[in-house]
């Protein structure tokens, strides 16, 4: 092979692995909120598809004309540490009365190339109104409108919707307001990432509760690896054969490299005994290496499990430490006793500590400086810990996980007196 091609075939593989490290962050990426990383994605998209359908058993679909690009990713094990969150109010996580609003809000806007948000509240109104199993949206009251402007914000952040004449915030002030929409239904439709649709889950409303986390199973049931079908659907008199050997090596493969991918640490003891005879077996163990060079991360393999770590910091869409959260502040400092406490804290001691860091910087997380402010800095302090994959409860206690022995607090000299520091001014994360 000459040097040009050579060259060639390095280039490639440089921009298929960052590629794949900025699809890993922003699953849905759009031509208009990340030009650059768009058009890598658009020119690479065929060995880009290739990999995420080996590698995760995840769908790849890029449409350069309509500017965008979504990977559908599917867990096996649905959870709430990366949920939908407002673009305002401090970018604070959606609540259940916004899911329900986000879900009606999409199924109407399915026939509505163009809109108003006024129309579109009325719509609203009208399926709320006839499903006896939701509360009726209520546009005169301003909590109501404020959850239903953040609704359309995230829904514009997606570039769903699109607003061609006046702005979304007006809706909270006055529900008057005029705001014209155009409405991406194609896109729309490719939100959803669960590979059995909920329509198909035939429940009635009062059994939902008792059966939410079946029903969460259900929907992200692949019907690619054999076994049983998805109890409740219209297939369920059409039970399937058992796995073969080579659907049930489909998937171990995925559900150990999906969670590798996508979450911030992989601890042995969270894998199944099947899933940890395949990572460590010879074949298994080369599909993991290969698979992590191909993306340009670097592996760390410890006795306790693998962590990536991305040079480039492309695929990290929650950053820890940062110091630009005071809830990821505290949740380092908080690191620093916690792992002196072998048997884990409890949550009075957690909440001691919070108040702790409060005595000690009276002039920081000034939002947190209230007669409950310490309890919760402190759980919001572990909400990110275990969001991160550095502890989890276990028996009422709060105990650390091995990977958050990694990091700790230097101390330095400061000049600023201790009562006016924060604790980035105290000392360097490591």
């Amino acid at each position: 092979m000459s040097t040009l091609a050579n060259q060639l075939a390095a280039a490639e593989r440089e921009e298929v692995a960052r590629a794949i490290r900025l699809l890993l962050a922003r699953p849905l990426l759009t031509e208009t909120a990340e030009p650059a990383g768009f058009e890598l994605v658009r020119r690479r998209r065929e060995p880009l598809a290739q990999w995420f359908d080996y590698t995760c058993g995840w769908s790849l679909v890029v449409e350069p004309r309509r500017g965008y690009a979504r990977l559908t990713k599917v867990r096996a094990h649905p959870d709430g540490s990366r949920p939908a969150r407002r673009a305002r109010s401090g970018r604070a996580p959606f609540d259940r009365r916004r899911y329900v609003l986000l879900c009606v809000a999409a199924a109407e806007l399915l026939s509505m190339p163009m809109t108003t948000i006024g129309m579109l509240a009325d719509r609203v109104v009208q399926a709320t109104a006839a499903d006896r199993a939701l509360a009726a949206f209520d546009p005169v009251r301003r909590p109501e409108r404020t959850a239903f402007v953040d609704v359309l914000k995230l829904l514009e952040s997606y570039d769903v919707l699109r607003a061609v004449d006046g702005t979304t915030e007006a809706y909270v002030e006055s529900a008057e307001a005029k705001v014209l929409y155009r409405v991406d239904t194609t896109l729309l439709m490719r939100l959803p990432a669960a590979p059995v649709g909920a329509s198909r889950l035939a429940v009635p409303p009062d059994e939902v509760p008792a059966r939410f986390e079946d029903l969460l199973t259900g929907l992200v049931r692949e019907r690619r690896y054999g076994g049983a079908a998805v109890e409740g659907t219209a297939d369920d008199a059409h039970s399937e054969t058992a796995a073969t050997d080579a659907q049930r090596n489909l998937r171990l493969r995925h559900s150990v490299l999906r969670r590798l991918f996508d979450d911030p640490v992989l601890y042995r003891a969270d894998l199944a005994e099947d899933e940890l005879a395949y990572v460590t077996s010879l074949t298994g163990r080369q599909i993991l290496r290969r698979s992590v060079e191909q993306a340009g991360f670097l592996l760390e393999e410890r006795a306790e499990g693998y962590l990536l770590v991305d040079p480039d910091g492309i695929a990290t869409d929650v950053r820890f430490p940062d110091d630009t959260s005071t809830a990821r502040v505290a949740a380092l400092l908080l690191l620093e006793p916690l792992c002196a406490a072998p048997a884990g804290m409890l949550p009075e001691q957690l909440a001691e500590a919070g108040a702790e860091l409060l005595r000690r910087f009276p002039r920081w997380a000034k939002a947190y400086q209230s007669e409950d402010g310490a309890a919760r800095l402190s759980d919001d302090a572990v909400r990110v810990l275990r969001d991160v994959g550095l502890a989890r409860r276990t028996g009422g206690r709060l105990v650390a996980c091995p990977a958050a022995y990694r990091y700790r607090v230097t101390r330095t000299t400061s000049s600023v007196p201790e009562d006016e520091r924060g604790p980035g001014q105290e000392g360097d994360v490591r």
